[in-house]
C-alpha cells in the first residue's frame, strides 16, 4: 500500500505543508505552482496552537521564530466608541506546549518552501493547470498541452480549484455583502503583541503585530450592498477605506489613517465541497472547504488538512482517502460555523441587543478568564499529529 509519488497543486500554505509531510517519509512529491516565482506576497496570517502542533511536527518553529514570528498574549475586544478592553482573551494561560503566533504570510511560504526543498520536493513554476482526471493513475493537463501523471493528486489550489470541479463541478457562491480591506503599517502606533477586534456598527478592524512588532497588519470589514469581487488582492483607493470608518479614533483610526495601499477583497460565500476526494485527487484547504475570515482559521485548518491527509495515505495509500475526508469534514464544518457566529457579534448596533451581549462578554471575562479561554479548547487544543496511524 505504500504510495511513492504525489503531485500538488499550489504552492500555498496547505500545499507545501503536505508536500513536506509527504516527503519526510521518502514519497516523491512535485509541487505545481501556476505563478512563475514564490513571491512576497499577502499580508499577516495568525497561527493557532492547532496549527502550531503540526508546523512543531514538522520541525519548523524554531524557524518561524527566528523569521519574527510574533508569540501572541492575548485577543482583545473592545468598542470602537470606547477606550475601554470588553474582552481580553489572556493566551497566556494556555498549556505551555499552545503558542499562539502572529507572521507574515510570506515568511510562512518560504519556511515551508525551503523545508520542502530540503525534503527534495520538486518545483514546478509557471505550471498553469487546465484539467484534473481522476483515475486508477490520475492525469492532469496544463494549459500548455503537457500532462503529468502520480498516484495521488493533492488540489490545495485554492477557492477557484481545478481539483475541486473535477470532483464536484461548479459550485454557486454568493456575495455576503461584507468586504475586507487588508493592509500593513508600520507599528508607530505602539500596538501590544496582541489581536486587536475593534468593533462598531456593520464593521470591524482586527489588527496584530508581524516581524517582530515592527508592522502591525489590518484587516477591516464592512458591511455594503454593493458587490466586490472575490480574491483578496485587488488594489484599492486608501481613502474609501478611510471614508468607511471615518469617526473611529483612538489607535484604530491612527492605524487606518496611516494605511497607504490596501486590498480589497469581496467575501463569498462558498459551500464546503461534497466530494473531497476521489480516484486518486483529493482537496485540501480552501479547495475543499472555503472559510470566512472571522476566526483566523483558514491557513490553520489547511495545515490540519496536509497532515491528516498524509497520516491516511502513508498508512492505508489512496484507499484511505475515504477516512481522510470522514475525519476532517465535521471539524471544518464546526469552524466554519463558529466564524459565521463571529460576524454577527462583531458588527452589533447600539441598542438592548449589543448592550446585553457586551455585557455578558465582559462579565465572562473579567469573572473566570479560565473558563471564557477554555471554551475554545475544542479549537486550541487540538493535536492532530497526537494520534498517528503511522505510529
Amino acid at each position: 500500500m505504500k504510495i511513492r509519488n504525489v503531485i500538488v497543486v499550489g504552492a500555498g500554505i496547505g500545499g507545501l505543508t503536505a508536500a513536506i509531510a509527504f516527503a519526510r517519509r521518502g514519497v516523491a512529491v512535485t509541487v505545481l505552482e501556476q505563478a512563475t516565482a514564490i513571491r512576497e506576497v499577502g499580508a499577516g496570517l495568525q497561527v493557532s496552537p492547532n496549527g502550531l502542533f503540526v508546523l512543531r511536527a514538522l520541525g519548523l518553529e524554531k524557524r518561524l521564530l527566528e523569521r519574527g514570528a510574533v508569540q501572541g498574549k492575548a485577543v482583545v475586544m473592545r468598542a470602537h466608541d470606547s477606550a475601554d478592553e470588553l474582552v481580553r482573551l489572556d493566551l497566556s494561560l494556555l498549556p505551555p506546549d499552545q503558542r499562539y503566533l502572529f507572521m507574515h504570510r510570506a515568511d510562512l511560504i518560504d519556511v515551508l518552501a525551503r523545508a520542502a526543498s530540503e525534503h527534495n520536493v520538486s518545483f514546478e513554476m509557471g505550471a498553469q493547470v487546465q484539467d484534473i482526471e481522476p483515475g486508477t493513475t490520475p492525469k492532469l493537463t496544463l494549459t500548455d498541452g503537457s500532462t503529468r501523471r502520480a498516484e495521488l493528486i493533492i488540489g490545495a489550489d485554492g477557492l477557484h480549484s481545478r481539483a475541486r470541479i473535477a470532483l464536484n463541478g461548479d459550485d454557486d457562491p454568493f456575495f455576503t455583502g461584507q468586504v475586507a480591506w487588508r493592509a500593513m503599517v508600520p507599528n508607530t502606533a505602539g500596538h501590544a503583541n496582541v489581536a486587536m477586534v475593534t468593533m462598531g456598527p456593520g464593521r470591524h478592524l482586527v489588527s496584530y503585530p508581524l516581524r517582530g512588532g515592527t508592522l502591525v497588519n489590518l484587516v477591516a470589514v464592512e458591511e455594503r450592498k454593493s458587490w466586490a469581487a472575490e480574491g483578496w488582492n485587488h488594489p484599492d483607493d486608501a481613502e474609501n477605506l478611510k471614508m468607511a470608518f471615518a469617526g473611529w479614533d483612538g489607535m484604530a483610526g491612527e492605524l487606518i489613517n496611516a494605511v497607504k495601499a490596501p486590498t480589497l477583497w469581496g467575501l463569498h460565500r462558498h459551500p464546503v465541497a461534497p466530494v473531497w476526494q476521489a480516484g486518486g485527487v483529493a482537496l485540501l484547504g480552501d479547495a475543499a472547504h472555503p472559510t470566512l475570515p472571522f476566526l483566523a482559521q483558514g491557513a490553520n485548518m489547511a495545515i490540519e488538512d496536509a497532515w491528516v491527509l498524509a497520516d491516511h495515505v502513508l498508512w492505508g495509500g489512496v484507499d484511505a482517502l475515504p477516512a481522510y475526508q470522514n475525519e476532517r469534514r465535521p471539524r471544518v464544518a464546526r469552524v466554519i460555523k463558529a466564524a459565521e457566529g463571529n460576524a454577527w457579534r462583531f458588527h452589533l448596533r447600539p441598542g438592548p441587543v449589543r448592550f446585553a451581549a457586551h455585557k455578558v462578554m465582559g462579565l465572562g471575562s473579567r469573572s473566570a478568564p479560565r473558563r471564557m479561554l477554555g471554551a475554545f479548547d475544542w479549537l486550541y487544543g487540538v493535536d492532530v499529529t497526537a494520534r498517528s496511524l503511522r505510529s
